[in-house]
């Protein structure tokens, strides 16, 4: 579980098939094997771990559903620690399990971005949304995705600051939501069970 608050922005070292190796200071301070590190929001398992780098293995599944497929030596990544009991929740509860790719359609301070329309129904205005594993408010809820205030520190020192027209970026949306709707499904399709 993490909360969506980057603690730092990593490297991409190598990629050999399904490994990825990144480069960091923060999060690997701690870490140790089979730890868990949020990557642009996706939840990825530490299988080697060395002096300022740790690795993990992409399966092809999240290689397909991310966009860490797309990820090259030297491109820049979000990186969280999941949340310890005792810390603060800063943003909100985020899984690391990437809903869908979305792309850039106007770039920060205003940032904007088209919603695959099957989580759309999720995304709600003043909701919380992660993308590329950073915690945000939705300002806005558009036909075709949502918009986002991009304050200057966020630019700063997570990728969005980065991301142009006709980027990727891996969405998450709130858990709640999906838990909401599975439960009214079920009471939708059992109405003699209702209590």
């Amino acid at each position: 579980m993490f909360t969506g608050i980057v603690e730092e922005l990593g490297t991409v070292a190598r990629r050999e098939g399904s490994r990825l190796r990144i480069d960091a200071e923060v999060v690997t301070s701690d870490a140790g094997l089979g730890d868990s590190i949020a990557v642009d929001g996706t939840c990825l398992t530490v299988v080697a771990l060395g002096d300022g780098w740790w690795e993990a293995d992409v399966v092809d599944e999240t290689l397909s559903r991310t966009t860490l497929g797309d990820l090259a030596v030297g491109d820049r990544v979000n990186l969280e620690r999941p949340v310890r009991v005792q810390d603060r929740l800063g943003g909100h509860l985020v899984q690391g399990h990437v809903d869908g790719v979305g792309r850039v359609l106007t770039a920060a301070p205003d940032l904007r971005i088209s919603v695959p329309e099957g989580l759309l129904r999720y995304v709600v205005e003043k909701g919380s949304i992660t993308i590329d594993g950073v915690s945000l408010t939705v300002a806005a809820v558009h036909p075709e995705g949502l918009s986002v205030a991009i304050i200057p520190h966020t630019a700063e020192v997570t990728t969005l600051g980065r991301r142009s027209p006709g980027d990727a970026v891996n969405l998450e949306v709130d858990v709640t939501a999906k838990h909401v709707e599975r439960l009214l499904d079920w009471y939708a399709d059992h109405p003699a069970e209702r209590s």
